[in-house]
């Protein structure tokens, strides 16, 4: 298994179970430090490859997620692999549909999904979810 995030490192997300999550733009120079075990692109084509291992969510700027059931899938796999590896989330901007995600990973840990954009604003970035839409989205992913 390999070591999470330094929690004081830039971008990065301590979610209350203590799993870390680094979100991040991809318009700006990745971060010193280690590189991610796992990087989820959020973007609305195909990234550009990594050394590392990626997945790829269709996820239009200021959207929504394209393939729902397939986000869920998705940010589950990240929330439980935070656990004990090095994962991000990554957008364009970093703000939007980084912190869309990141939100969303807060009601898996138990943030109650009315306070999870709170909580991401708080913690990660005060411009975070930028959307109605992303705001709601948010409420309702505990749902289902």
């Amino acid at each position: 298994m390999t070591a999470g995030w330094d929690p004081a490192g830039a971008g990065v997300l301590a979610l209350p179970s203590g799993r870390l999550v680094r979100g991040r733009g991809l318009r700006r120079p990745r971060p010193g430090g280690p590189e991610p075990t796992l990087t989820v692109h959020l973007l609305g084509g195909p990234p550009a490859p990594v050394a590392w291992e990626s997945l790829w969510l269709r996820w239009p700027d200021f959207r929504l997620p394209a393939d729902r059931d397939a986000a869920r899938a998705v940010l589950g796999e990240v929330w439980t692999r935070a656990a004990g590896e090095r994962v991000e989330v990554a957008c364009a901007g970093g703000r939007g549909r980084t912190g869309t995600a990141l939100a969303c990973l807060a009601v898996l840990d138990g943030v109650p999904a009315p306070e999870a954009v709170g909580y991401v604003r708080r913690y990660y970035h005060p411009g975070a979810v930028e959307t109605p839409w992303q705001r709601r989205y948010v409420r309702r992913f505990a749902a289902g």
